[in-house]
């Protein structure tokens, strides 16, 4: 499974403050970590309180550089502003990008894929449109349709193309986890070479034990055919199921990336 570390957002108001203040020292330690725990993208997020767009635009091009100073791991552009990843892109070296995200939405569509194709990049694509996030998995896959129909045209891949079933808090709705369990499966059955991906967080959104949650829900999802999580690869425990996971559904050969695991005591029970 490819782990995309998440722990560079701006949403997170520690981060938010360093990214302000251009705290080098602090961004280079936290991509370090997500780097050393097993992170294969890191993923950059300047968020909506940069102020100004051109404020957001220059804190998106320092955090690439200042991310890419210390690894050599892929980024994953996160924002939904065009001339943000468009920024960002600039400012990035490497062959391989990933661009976080876009929607089924026309002005997204047609701003947001257009870039996509051009760099060559990985795109998530959330499964949701101009009325939100459909309640149903045949209105995701609808959704889903739409939306690789028209970055095909233009002249993308399914390959690139990571699509996101999106998750709803369980607590809000019972029916969530297997709507988006089965969102998976249905993807993975019609759009084989398309790829699947999503963030954990949000299905334990106001329950106790979230971690413990989460990570019960990772093992079901990469039952069901995730490719890709997007979670803080610092949670050892949540790492461990990452392997074990691979392991289990016959994505680890012989159990050998289990077993190097183990030996670099990688895995925490």
């Amino acid at each position: 499974m490819l782990i995309i570390g998440e722990c560079i957002n701006a949403s997170n108001r520690t981060v938010a403050e360093a990214i302000a203040r251009r705290d080098r020292e602090f961004i280079e330690g936290i991509t370090k970590t997500q780097v050393e725990a097993g992170a294969d993208f890191i993923d950059v997020n300047v968020g909506a309180g940069q102020g100004t767009q051109g404020q957001a635009i220059e804190g998106m091009e320092w955090l690439v550089k200042t991310v890419q100073a210390v690894t050599d791991k892929p980024l994953t552009i996160d924002s939904d502003v065009p001339g943000i990843i468009e920024a960002a892109l600039r400012s990035y070296r490497g062959e391989t990008v990933m661009i976080n995200s876009v929607t089924a939405e026309p002005e997204r569509l047609e701003s947001i894929g257009p870039l996509a194709a051009r760099h060559k990049a990985l795109l998530v694509a959330l499964a949701m449109g101009s009325e939100g996030i459909p309640d149903t998995v045949e209105r995701r896959l609808e959704t889903c349709e739409t939306i690789l129909t028209r970055l095909t045209s233009m002249g993308m891949s399914a390959e690139q193309i990571y699509f996101d079933p999106l998750v709803l808090p369980i607590s809000v709705d019972s029916r969530q986890g297997l709507v988006t369990l089965k969102t998976i499966e249905r993807i993975k059955a019609r759009y084989p070479a398309a790829k699947t991906v999503m963030g954990l967080s949000n299905i334990s959104f106001g329950l106790p034990s979230r971690k413990l949650v989460n990570r019960a829900f990772l093992l079901m999802a990469a039952y069901a055919g995730l490719d890709a999580a997007i979670l803080d690869p610092r949670d050892d425990k949540a790492m461990s199921l990452v392997r074990i996971s691979d392991m289990l559904i016959g994505k680890d050969a012989l159990c050998k990336g289990y077993i190097k695991a183990y030996r670099q005591g990688k895995i925490v029970d």
